[in-house]
């Protein structure tokens, strides 16, 4: 194998070992503006983009322990590295595949491991990310505590309540 193309299948490769997930894409009649405001779209949600032949692909997934279908590769191939929160990358995808279905289409991807179909990375992308998470997951935790706080706070005017029931209009209280 030639230098460039060694450099290359180790370049592609580091990036399918760092990377949390990976997505396939296809895409077709790309002008350098929908490239370049895509690239943006998936580096602002913590992505990268690589075009990269399919040989040198299926030789680096080969190297990484899983290996691609030459079937499964349809038209010049893309793929979409997540380096943080594979969720977020996923929407960002989906979101920009809607807008240009007809440059732009998902394969399938690679989640922790686990070689996904089209439909499972689609799934994937309705999840929601880290932080909706996050704020659901404290949302979950902090609802007991304010149920029992507004449960004593309750009690307490309760009590007061009473005490001005038995107050009469000209303050005197009724025993």
């Amino acid at each position: 194998m030639r230098a460039e193309k060694q450099l290359l299948l180790d370049e592609i490769k580091d990036h399918i070992d760092r990377s949390t997930c990976m997505i396939l894409t296809s895409y077709q009649n790309m002008n350098p503006n929908m490239a370049s405001a895509f690239r943006a779209q998936i580096a602002k949600s913590g992505g990268t983009f690589e075009v990269v032949r399919k040989r040198i692909l299926m030789k680096a997934a080969a190297a990484a322990g899983f290996n691609l279908e030459p079937g499964f590769l349809e038209g010049h191939i893309g793929i979409v590295f997540a380096l943080e929160d594979p969720v977020q990358v996923t929407k960002a995808l989906f979101q920009y595949s809607k807008d240009h279905e007809e440059v732009f289409k998902v394969l399938g991807g690679r989640f922790e491991g686990q070689l996904c179909s089209q439909k499972d990375v689609e799934q994937i992308s309705k999840l929601p990310g880290k932080d909706e998470m996050r704020s659901q997951f404290l949302g979950l935790c902090e609802a007991p505590l304010s149920q029992t706080l507004s449960v004593m706070e309750s009690l307490l005017t309760a009590v007061i309540y009473c005490l001005e029931n038995k107050v009469k209009p000209n303050n005197e209280v009724i025993l």
